[in-house]
């Protein structure tokens, strides 16, 4: 998806959210669960079963919900790795169901590789290629050629860590270099190698007052903001300081929808907290 396709979206709902599935089995309603118990099923043109019969099960109820309040879904890789090759199995149906039920929607494996050469070569193809990602992120530590083999497609989108939501970000982002932050230096560098149509930044809602000073030297670029919700980021803070003439944000949730509620009825639950949680009407 290139970036005016992203934004016609972002202005035809009006929002601005990326939906994260970090779909964790015991935090999901007692009949879900309980689908784990009954053997195989097919769902979705494959069989599944146990834990990864749940996670099918719940992805498919939750994007079903959210799909009319949001704009991207980011399905986060630890989460279907730790349940082996059904739990992988389950990640590939998830994107399939977007992919064919929901074609205008941007999905991002939140995947937060990192390595060189080869190697980032093949990261790229598995996420681009075989699995049909848009965008995937990146931990850029090993330098710019662990990020160039990502730039190489058309309409996709590499997104670099640069200032992340979590407490012991600033051990190492916020060190000095040059007499820059780490995080600006990585920015800089990364916008050297690329363009605002294919790669993105992640900056977390939880440092919403370094927006505005990161939109000084990072005008065009769209923003991916973790930390809404159950980090306590607040999303009006980050339109307020982050937005850009292009929206230029996708603002991330995902406990507080994901686990809005534990019953039967979670789905309209989490339906309900999506679509009030990054609204975006400029």
């Amino acid at each position: 998806m290139n970036r005016e396709q992203l934004y016609a979206q972002i202005l035809k709902k009006k929002s601005v959210l990326c939906v994260g599935l970090d779909s964790e089995f015991s935090k999901m309603p007692e009949h879900i669960k309980a689908h784990a118990l009954k053997g195989e099923v097919a769902a979705m043109g494959q069989l599944f079963k146990g834990k990864a019969r749940s996670i099918v099960e719940f992805n498919k109820a939750i994007i079903d919900a959210t799909v009319p309040y949001c704009v991207a879904y980011k399905p986060n890789l630890a989460f279907y790795e730790g349940y082996g090759l059904d739990g992988i199995r389950a990640l590939e149906a998830t994107v399939d169901y977007i992919r064919t039920s929901y074609p205008e929607m941007f999905i991002i494996a939140d995947a937060k590789r990192g390595d060189i050469g080869n190697t980032a070569r093949m990261y790229a193809k598995a996420f681009f290629e075989t699995m049909d990602f848009d965008a995937v992120t990146l931990a850029p530590y090993m330098g710019v050629d662990s990020v160039t083999p990502f730039l190489e497609y058309k309409d996709k989108w590499a997104i670099v860590l640069a200032l992340t939501s979590n407490a012991s970000a600033a051990q190492f982002q916020m060190a000095v270099k040059d007499g820059r932050p780490l995080y600006q230096a990585v920015i800089e560098e990364m916008m050297s190698i690329s363009t605002p149509d294919n790669m993105m930044f992640v900056v977390g809602a939880t440092k919403a007052d370094k927006l505005a000073e990161i939109r000084t030297f990072c005008p065009d670029n769209f923003l991916l903001v973790p930390g809404v919700g159950a980090q306590g980021g607040s999303a009006e803070e980050v339109i307020v300081n982050g937005a850009n003439d292009h929206a230029g944000l996708l603002i991330n949730s995902s406990r507080a929808i994901l686990y809005a509620d534990s019953s039967e009825n979670f789905a309209r639950a989490a339906a309900k907290v999506a679509q009030t949680t990054a609204n975006y009407d400029r």
